[in-house]
């Protein structure tokens, strides 16, 4: 007669794994937060569409185009949702084409636009390359003051900022991308609250070229650390998100103070800056694909540059 088989016991450091019910309560509550999360959040925005300043055209014109980034960002998902697979070698140079484009909208929808309206504010050569300059500084330092001081997580590089033992790995991503996108909605928004609706048009269509291969990339990186199809999907739209509503807080920002245009489109430049220096380039280096990033980051750049050229 064999021997009986013997009963597996659980060492302390392995729980019991979680019975059918449990998992259903566990999904349940996942679901039910998601709902309150979601219902908050169609509730800010119904409060934001009554506010007066929604009434001025170029608030109207930031939040079309902040959107349309987000949409944009959305459907770089896609590939992810058809199990599609993409080499890091691809990925590297995705990021590398979004850092380009980023580079020359700096230069060409932000920086020379700045110094253009400092010049038709009364500054001269000297002082309109002054404010400007130290537009571009504020705009990167409070980007560098948040990236110390909120806790987010990269794919490759890891934790950043204050350590939070309570805060799920998946919104330390998120809010990763939150800080990477901020700027881009700022400069749409402060773009829609000059004078130059053309150039705004412009800016806001390259950042949506770019923002597709970045949902992309986003939605790849998350299937790559462990999570589904839907909430890597899901986190990727909703990190596009914070687009419109950057763009409507710089339009608003703008339009309410003109004398501000200057600083807003220097500052929002400088903040591109930081996260072209400090995250998106070291990211696409760091597997060894520097060419293949490079060679991206140029095509991007020229597909700006001829964008803005052209339409603005």
């Amino acid at each position: 007669m064999p021997a009986p088989l013997p009963t597996p016991t659980l060492s302390p450091g392995h729980p019991a794994p979680a019975t059918r019910p449990e998992r259903l309560a566990t999904r349940l509550r996942r679901w039910i937060g998601w709902a309150v999360v979601l219902g908050g959040l169609a509730a800010a925005l119904d409060a934001l569409l009554q506010a007066p300043f929604m009434a001025d055209p170029r608030v109207q014109g930031a939040l079309m185009g902040g959107g349309v980034a987000a949409l944009a960002t959305a459907l770089g998902t896609l590939p992810v949702l058809l199990s599609q697979q993409f080499s890091q070698r691809a990925n590297d140079s995705m990021l590398g084409f979004g850092a380009g484009v980023m580079l020359a909208a700096c230069s060409f929808s932000l920086i020379i636009p700045a110094l253009a309206a400092a010049k038709a504010q009364g500054a001269g050569p000297w002082q309109a390359g002054g404010v400007v300059g130290i537009g571009l500084l504020l705009g990167a330092a409070g980007l560098m003051l948040l990236d110390r001081l909120v806790p987010h997580e990269h794919f490759i590089k890891g934790l950043e900022g204050p350590k939070r033992e309570t805060t799920r790995r998946a919104w330390l991503f998120v809010t990763a991308i939150a800080l990477h996108n901020l700027p881009e909605g700022l400069a749409i928004g402060v773009g829609f609250g000059g004078a130059d609706r053309i150039g705004a048009q412009a800016l806001a269509t390259g950042i949506a070229i770019q923002d597709v291969p970045e949902g992309m990339v986003i939605a790849l990186a998350l299937r790559g650390v462990g999570y589904s199809k839907l909430v890597a999907v899901g986190l990727g739209i909703a990190s596009g998100l914070v687009e419109p509503v950057g763009a409507v807080f710089g339009a608003a920002l703008v339009s309410l103070a003109t004398g501000l245009l200057p600083w807003g489109l220097a500052a929002a430049a400088g903040a591109m800056l930081f996260v072209i220096s400090h995250e998106i380039i070291p990211e696409s280096h760091r597997q060894g694909h520097e060419r293949a990033a490079t060679t991206g980051l140029m095509l991007g750049f020229v597909l700006m540059m001829l964008l803005d050229t052209a339409l603005g």
